[in-house]
């Protein structure tokens, strides 16, 4: 009996020692469970429609509403969807953003005489800014409704003075310019006269007139342009002051197209914005984080002044060696490739910087910097 007792109690023993190696397993699958990441993702619809506790986002449509509900929501998402990352981690998120643009709503179609030049004290006869335009308009239309279109034909000093017919919408007080359609350029569309014959085709001909418009303006993927274009449809508005709105006359409608770098397309009112998130340890926030691994090019532009032997693309970082470098040396040669390689970088730029050092054995370490002022410094 009493050898039966000392075996289960030896048992005994084993059983409970288990416990805290298992405790100290889950706590080294734990760290490596945390890892540095980086993606670069485009929300699905799905994401902005699916349940939150199915990862989603729950909205109601496919975008959100402003930039900061964006950098509001977004973390959650990402700790959603990388649940193992960490500290480091970047994602770069491009989304869609709703952006409405307003049309008109009513209409005033005016000429600028010369009685209007001189009173508003424009005495050359001519307007020669934008400021001169949407000064007019202002005693012209003191209480304008908002999203009035002015279909506004005035003369314009730019080197030369020459005849514009544009339009200009009251955005919430604020005059929005349109650029209309010249008589020539309804001709070159195969118009027989200064209007479209209906909207489908004004829709259908503005984005190919688009593209030889703005050929020599710089455009870029992601700008949008008004344009004011005429339908001749019924008066409803009786901008012809006969009293009657049952006959028909020239209106002027605006319609907003976008551009993607290569053609122009009708403005949906929805744009794509992108924000980067950094990782900071604990959450995602939002971050202009960018990771960069220095090459061979850098080491070598760095030179003997610096205290190491280039040819080595790395840093020596054993103390009391000939060519340590120190964690200052190495921050002032980071400071010296980041500010060759991206001279323009704005304040608050953030670095993650990886490079090679030595240590009597190969390694890769990295430095988090942050741009404030002309140099950057450790965060």
């Amino acid at each position: 009996m009493k050898k039966i007792f000392l075996l289960l109690t030896v048992f005994s023993m084993v059983f409970t020692s288990c416990d805290p190696l298992d405790d100290i397993h889950d706590e080294i699958d734990a760290i490596d469970a945390v890892i540095s990441g980086e993606a670069t993702i485009t929300l699905t619809e799905a994401d902005y429609t699916g349940d939150l506790d199915d990862g989603g986002l729950g909205l109601s449509f496919p975008n959100f509403s402003s930039v900061d509900d964006a950098k509001e929501m977004l973390p959650g998402f990402l700790s959603s969807k990388y649940p193992a990352w960490g500290n480091e981690s970047l994602a770069a998120v491009t989304f869609k953003l709703y952006n409405k643009k307003n049309d008109e709503k009513s209409l005033a179609v005016y000429e600028v005489t010369s009685a209007d030049y001189t009173d508003n004290g424009h005495s050359y006869g001519n307007f020669s800014s934008f400021s001169d335009i949407t000064d007019f308009l202002d005693v012209k239309y003191p209480s304008a409704a908002d999203r009035l279109l002015v279909n506004l034909t005035y003369l314009y000093y730019n080197g030369t003075v020459s005849t514009f017919e544009n339009g200009f919408i009251n955005n919430y007080g604020t005059w929005e310019m349109s650029t209309g359609i010249s008589d020539a350029e309804y001709t070159a569309m195969g118009e027989g006269r200064a209007q479209f014959s209906s909207e489908d085709e004004a829709l259908s001909k503005i984005p190919v007139y688009l593209l030889d418009k703005f050929k020599f303006s710089g455009k870029v993927a992601g700008d949008i342009e008004g344009i004011m274009y005429k339908l001749y449809v019924t008066d409803t508005q009786d901008i012809d002051g006969d009293g009657r709105t049952d006959d028909s006359a020239v209106y002027s409608f605006v319609a907003f197209f976008i551009y993607d770098g290569a053609t122009w397309s009708k403005y949906d009112n929805v744009i794509d914005e992108t924000i980067k998130f950094g990782h900071d340890g604990t959450n995602w926030v939002p971050d202009n984080t960018i990771k960069y691994t220095l090459t061979t090019a850098d080491y070598d532009s760095l030179g003997e002044d610096y205290g190491y032997p280039g040819y080595y693309d790395n840093f020596d970082v054993r103390e009391g060696k000939e060519n340590y470098a120190s964690p200052e040396a190495i921050l002032k040669d980071i400071n010296t490739i980041l500010t060759t390689n991206n001279p323009n970088a704005l304040e608050g730029q953030k670095y993650i910087v990886s490079y090679k050092v030595y240590t009597g054995a190969d390694a890769v370490w990295s430095m988090s910097v942050i741009k404030e002022g002309t140099e950057y410094v450790l965060q």
